[in-house]
């Protein structure tokens, strides 16, 4: 009887274990990695008093996202990704769809300005975070992020990574109308 129960927990344990295992891997593979839970979604912006890019008497607070719905996309010229979202970024800007603001996130003002400069600017506005400290209140991961702020600074989404046409007009871009239509 011993040896038929020592038989038995021998196979059934690693049995569990693989089971284990194994759902925690089909989870992990059937997750968007671009869909990171996020404490901040749908509570406010957190508190912040930022110089805006070129026009460092000029601060920029949380203050300024009310009124109207907007994306807050955190970039950086070292971002190699953020080059290629930029080409979707001006057209969103081009279509008048949503305001854009920018959080531009350990860099150095003047490689910024140049270049937007170069590549053109869809930001309304852009705020400097040289050290990431908004981004930190953020949440942020890294650069490319993107928000969606509701006409109350209410954080309803997140995006990780770069924004593609398709992502645009699949994800986002149905929110930002949402968000519009929901709080007139």
């Amino acid at each position: 009887m011993k040896l038929l129960k020592i038989a038995y927990l021998r196979w059934t344990i690693p049995f569990l274990l693989f089971t284990v295992v194994a759902i925690f891997l089909w989870h992990s593979l059937h997750r968007d990695p671009h869909v990171v839970p996020s404490p901040l979604i749908n509570k406010p912006l957190p508190h912040f008093q930022a110089p805006v890019l070129g026009i460092h008497s000029q601060r920029m607070t949380e203050q300024d996202f009310q009124g109207h719905v907007s994306l807050f996309n955190v970039f950086a010229t070292w971002c190699l990704s953020c080059r290629t979202e930029h080409l979707v970024l001006m057209d969103i800007a081009r279509s008048h769809a949503v305001t854009i603001y920018g959080l531009n996130y350990k860099d150095d003002h003047r490689l910024v300005l140049a270049w937007l400069k170069t590549y053109g600017n869809p930001y309304q506005q852009v705020i400097e975070d040289p050290r990431g400290d908004l981004g930190i209140d953020l949440g942020v991961y890294g650069t490319p992020e993107t928000f969606i702020i509701d006409s109350h600074g209410i954080i309803r989404y997140k995006y990780v990574g770069p924004l593609s046409s398709s992502v645009w007009q699949n994800i986002l871009l149905p929110q930002v109308r949402y968000w519009q239509a929901f709080l007139k």
